[in-house]
């Protein structure tokens, strides 16, 4: 399509996230509160993946999930590489769960709303006494055997190098004996919805007004947590892991044709 397109593309699709979230808000809500206690995470995972499925396809956005998905009978740590605005919408819609965002997006009109709603869990990484209530809030939904989706890099980055991971959230799966899921995701040279390095806004920009495009995800064996391990080691330990899927993540999306 013509750059005279990209203008009309990032309203159509501006307008339609507010439309979509909007809708399924409301019902989402009376739904979650008619349920019980014990179903209300299957409830959320419901409502939570079909839209995150409605934004991939209102971005364009084409899905490759490779490897073996655990079951999640119980508490799991789902760790991936951090590459697009829209990698949220691609773990939750594979993986269901709750995420850890940025603080500053609950104040954000609608979208902060939705977060809030939906039991996101959220960080200031530069407050000491958020870091401690997040992980504290995670190693919770992990406790009660739920999957908890994190971007363990801090930030959105560009290219394949898969950066330090803070080591302070996966003490919550110490303290859990959660599985830690590595994820290692890729989008496809030239993409418009890919982070290159501009201001957050400009992405979000680029990444509404961008063409069809393709992302891989390749999915790893979990890692156990075992007696003894420290969260530094389990940290570099899942970067590695990451790093690898990546690699292959890179491969596969690079020869699809």
């Amino acid at each position: 399509m013509s750059g005279r397109a990209r203008p009309v593309r990032r309203v159509v699709r501006a307008a339609g996230f507010a439309g979509i979230t909007a809708a399924m808000l409301p019902p989402f809500a009376v739904q979650l509160g008619l349920a019980r206690a014990a179903e209300r995470p299957q409830v959320r995972d419901r409502w939570v993946g079909r839209w995150a499925e409605a934004l991939l396809a209102l971005f364009a956005v084409r899905v490759s999930v490779r490897g073996a998905l655990p079951p999640a009978r119980e508490g799991r740590l789902v760790v991936a590489n951090h590459r697009s605005t829209i990698d949220v919408a691609l773990l939750l819609s594979t993986f269901g769960g709750r995420m850890v965002s940025r603080a500053d997006l609950s104040g954000w009109p609608l979208l902060g709303v939705a977060a809030r709603s939906v039991g996101t869990i959220f960080v200031d990484r530069g407050k000491a006494k958020s870091g401690a209530s997040t992980i504290r809030a995670m190693r919770d939904a992990l406790g009660r055997r739920e999957t908890v989706c994190l971007f363990p890099e801090g930030t959105t980055f560009a290219g394949d190098e898969v950066r330090p991971f803070h080591a302070g959230s996966f003490a919550a799966a110490l303290r859990t004996r959660a599985e830690i899921v590595p994820v290692g995701v890729a989008y496809e040279r030239g993409s418009g919805a890919a982070f290159v390095d501009e201001p957050f806004l400009a992405h979000l920009s680029r990444m509404a007004s961008a063409e069809p495009t393709r992302v891989v995800a390749c999915v790893g064996e979990p890692i156990a947590v075992t007696e003894g391990a420290r969260a530094a080691a389990l940290a570099e330990a899942a970067r590695e892991r990451v790093q690898a899927l990546v690699n292959e993540a890179r491969g596969l999306v690079d020869g699809a044709t």
